[in-house]
């Protein structure tokens, strides 16, 4: 699972993670990276960001980029 290793993450990279108040429903909030916050190579529950916009939670999934038209 590539969002559970540090490797396939960085500050750019196009994100649905989840905050710590959506654990329990599993809701999902997509955005860009701007830092890694998890210093371990892995994690069992996904890699800890911090967002461009501020929010903090663990990537649950890598997501393509956005194109522009």
């Amino acid at each position: 699972m590539p969002h559970r290793e540090r490797k396939h993450i960085r500050p750019g990279l196009r994100v649905a993670i989840v905050l710590k108040q959506d654990q329990r429903t599993g809701r999902e909030t997509v955005g860009v990276v701007k830092d890694l916050l998890t210093n371990s190579p892995t994690h069992p529950n996904g890699i800890k960001v911090r967002l461009t916009d501020g929010q903090v939670g663990r990537v649950k999934r890598i997501l393509p980029p956005e194109r522009a038209e």
